[in-house]
């Protein structure tokens, strides 16, 4: 229970009305655990993909991509399968099982390069198909009103998750240095607390479920269908999905071109794989505070003053002063400042109003073409992030260049994109929602 003195003190800071105190805090608990479970992990990953050579990571996002290929359609059919109160736990420990399977495989081949880039290309898809479900799940049980107010806070609960996760990765990594791969103590012990981390945000997401009657008898919340594929088909007869697709496209573009000038300048700045661990995780964390702060102090209030398009723009257009700033200044310290900023407030702002364009939407459109483009589409951007570069360095244009314009098309995209968001709100207020996005009313 949450003290009454607390609840005035949340109420204040987090806009909130009258019984949704108990709702947010254990959203916010959900998103802290699923969090912790990715961020103990994160940069581990990101160490080991660069452990041969920062040029082997085109090849991991491209396997990720063809991984997103296999697993999309499963996930699809297991949504139509089962309920949302089934097959959200199915999900979460289908991976923390994975996990368990990963502790003993790194004890058994300690020091394994393929090892290595089999778990970074899991983690890749582990942490798009979690994020994107619980975001789904908070798309269902908040309406627009609320969104707006309460996703930055929600957020904040993820963000301090990861806090925690990249703080104590940092610290395990520095007490069990890996310099010579000895991967049997502290990343072993990262996977069980992984584990037992996506074991608790599931118990988080069943009490929730129970909260708000994931059985229809309170909400009135419809099941995704029986089709597998019904997903694909409204992302290509539905305008407002595609220019989703389009926006996140650009983000993980721009997301794209700074991973590899960050793997790059984090190569040539430290030597050995717990030195750069240890950098990475430092980076995490200092995202992660100031996501925390942003979530905390601002997100509420931009979303109300900014609107819909001051926050789908934001981010856009620091991404085209950070790209500048590293095309002049290319060192770690500009690297750094422009990820902290830049994926700070990612976290606070632009992440909070992607998810709330999910809220009118139907349950096929959340739990079929939401993760489809989270996943596929997200990492589709990191396929051809990756590649462009070598293309377009063949003509001598500068990574920078490719940064800028990037960052300028996403400008313009989320201004459309929230036009047509407000178009949306319009036509489901006075009932004239086409077929092509039918299924928006909720």
């Amino acid at each position: 229970m949450i003290p009454s003195q607390s609840k005035k003190v949340l109420r204040r800071v987090f806009l909130l009305e009258e019984g949704e105190t108990p709702a947010l805090f254990e959203s916010g608990l959900y998103f802290f655990f699923l969090l912790l479970s990715f961020y103990l992990l994160r940069p581990l990953r990101e160490a080991l993909g660069i452990a041969k050579g920062a040029d082997k990571l085109p090849w991991l996002m491209t396997g990720t991509l063809v991984a997103m290929l296999l697993v999309n359609p499963a996930f699809a059919a297991l949504v139509a399968r089962f309920p949302r109160k089934r097959f959200i736990p199915m999900v979460y420990r289908f991976f923390a099982l994975n996990l368990l399977i990963f502790y003993g495989l790194f004890h058994w081949k300690a020091g394994n390069a393929w090892l290595g880039y089999g778990f970074y290309i899991w983690l890749s898809v582990f942490n798009l198909f979690v994020v994107s479900v619980f975001w789904a799940f908070m798309a269902d049980i908040f309406n627009d009103g609320q969104g707006r107010r309460l996703f930055g806070p929600i957020a904040s609960g993820g963000t301090l998750g990861a806090i925690v996760g990249a703080a104590l990765t940092e610290a395990l990594m520095r007490g069990f240095p890996l310099g010579a791969w000895h991967v049997q103590a502290a990343p072993s012990m990262l996977f069980l607390l992984s584990a037992a981390c996506l074991e608790i945000a599931t118990r988080c997401m069943k009490r929730l479920g129970r909260r708000f009657d994931l059985d229809g008898a309170k909400q009135n919340l419809r099941e995704p269908g029986p089709g597998v594929f019904e997903g694909l088909r409204l992302v290509a007869r539905s305008p407002y999905l595609r220019l989703i697709c389009l926006y996140l496209l650009l983000f993980t573009l721009t997301s794209t071109f700074l991973y590899l000038i960050q793997g790059g300048i984090v190569e040539r700045a430290f030597l050995g794989t717990a030195g750069r661990t240890a950098a990475f995780a430092r980076i995490d964390l200092w995202v992660n505070a100031l996501s925390l702060a942003a979530q905390f102090l601002l997100a509420g209030r931009i979303f109300t003053r900014l609107g819909m398009k001051g926050a789908l723009c934001l981010v856009p257009f620091l991404t085209v002063l950070g790209f500048g700033a590293l095309w002049l200044w290319p060192s770690f310290a500009v690297l750094a400042a422009v990820q902290v900023v830049r994926r700070g407030l990612h976290y606070a702002v632009d992440k909070p109003a992607r998810e709330m364009l999910y809220i009118p939407l139907g349950p096929e459109e959340k739990y079929k073409s939401k993760p489809f483009i989270d996943t596929f589409i997200y990492r589709g951007g990191d396929a051809i992030g990756v590649w462009l570069p070598t293309l377009t360095a063949l003509l001598a244009v500068p990574m920078g260049f490719l940064g800028v314009a990037a960052g300028a098309a996403w400008i313009w995209t989320g201004a459309r994109l929230a036009g047509h968001r407000e178009s949306l709100d319009e036509g489901a207020d006075s009932g004239a929602i086409g077929d092509q996005d039918r299924g928006l009313e909720r």
